[in-house]
């Protein structure tokens, strides 16, 4: 039997942080439960996306849907994320319980003064690529110098701007385009190299037509630097919690455990059930078309399966790399994320570890090492 499920559009997020704000206390404060069909308490936790509903998020919505966070007497409700929300800075704020961000956005609000922590990094490998069509030639960093190279900013320019200047290329030697949340510049020529994310933007131009063949585009007809070859990959999504309440309150604690846990065995249905993790997104209200859907979490699967050391399990030598170059790679300004190492509490393994070791007990596939992907046949407009 399906379990209830709880999540906000955009506006109701809004609307709910906003109460939230006004009351002056995090859902976790909170007296109020909710109940399971058996009667017993739930403890409502409110979760915090970056963006709007995707299989991006696939997981959380799955791990919602199946019970699996009320298996840990957790009442979750997801709130969608947009243009206008900092994931990091609701959470610093006490407005939500816990978010999910990018490492290197995060950085920046730490040095800044948000006490938070990463407390399980769900994304082991980037998603972020520089894609070109083949005739431009561009098929490494140093590329892309004199071109007209896309970038959305807001944090997401990180990666290209540390591959480009580890191929001695500066951000003046190129002809930075802001690049909209599309592709539509690039289908158009007006960008040379694009800004794509694997689950995203890159399908976006695989759903389109070629004017010159009357079908849509093919892999081969680009060329994509994927900075995960470079090395100079950062650590993308990340559930963050609130480092002040780790220390304080032990039940905060507890939970953040227990979030995780149920968060884990989210990803883990959707990396055994991709089409059903699709649909139980859409079901959500994302408004993306069914094969771009599949192919979002497929691609996404990608990022955490296989796991090295397990899922959430947050590697020392990745973090080291993604604050090595928030500290030395600069902006078209000359500014670096970070200015000095963050504090030892941005991040810490002790509260995914004992997820890991409860799964693990549990026969929970915290590894998969058999992972599959899917061969996704994407159509127009990801219809």
């Amino acid at each position: 039997m399906k379990h209830s499920t709880r999540w906000l559009t955009t506006v109701g997020a809004m609307a709910a942080v906003s109460a939230l704000a006004l009351s002056g206390c995090s859902s976790s404060d909170n007296a109020d439960t909710g109940s399971t069909d058996a009667g017993s308490e739930l403890t409502p936790v409110t979760l915090q996306l970056q963006w709007t509903a995707q299989a991006q998020f696939a997981g959380y919505y799955a791990a919602v849907d199946q019970g699996f966070y009320e298996d840990e007497g957790l009442d979750v409700t997801i709130l969608e994320g947009g243009p206008d929300i900092v994931p990091q800075d609701v959470l610093a704020s006490g407005d939500v319980d816990y978010a999910i961000s990018w490492v290197p956005k995060v950085l920046g609000s730490i040095e800044q003064g948000a006490n938070i922590t990463d407390v399980a990094q769900i994304f082991e490998r980037s998603a972020t690529t520089q894609i070109s069509f083949v005739d431009k030639n561009i098929t490494s960093p140093s590329d892309l110098k004199g071109k007209n190279v896309g970038s959305w900013g807001y944090g997401n320019e990180w990666e290209l701007f540390a591959g480009m200047q580890k191929d001695g290329v500066e951000v003046g030697d190129i002809n930075l385009v802001q690049q909209a949340f599309d592709m539509s510049g690039f289908l158009s020529g007006d960008i040379d190299a694009a800004q794509a994310m694997t689950y995203n933007e890159y399908a976006q131009v695989l759903e389109s037509i070629n004017p010159a063949t009357g079908e849509l585009y093919q892999p081969d007809e680009l060329n994509v630097i994927n900075w995960n070859d470079v090395g100079t990959a950062m650590l993308q999504d990340a559930i963050w919690a609130n480092a002040d309440k780790l220390e304080s309150d032990s039940d905060y604690a507890d939970q953040t455990v227990k979030l995780i846990k149920a968060s884990i065995k989210g990803w883990a249905y959707a990396k055994d059930n991709p089409e059903e993790a699709a649909a139980i997104v859409t079901a959500a209200g994302s408004t993306l078309g069914q094969s771009h859907q599949l192919w979002m979490t497929n691609e996404v699967n990608k990022l955490i399966w296989p796991s090295t050391a397990g899922v959430g399990l947050i590697d020392e030598d990745a973090w080291a790399n993604t604050v090595d170059i928030a500290k030395n790679t600069k902006n078209e300004t000359g500014a670096t994320i970070i200015t000095a190492d963050p504090p030892a509490t941005a991040y810490s393994n002790e509260y995914v570890q004992k997820a890991l070791d409860e799964l693990t007990a549990e026969g929970v596939d915290v590894m998969g090492e058999g992972f599959a992907p899917l061969t996704v046949t994407l159509k127009e407009g990801g219809n």
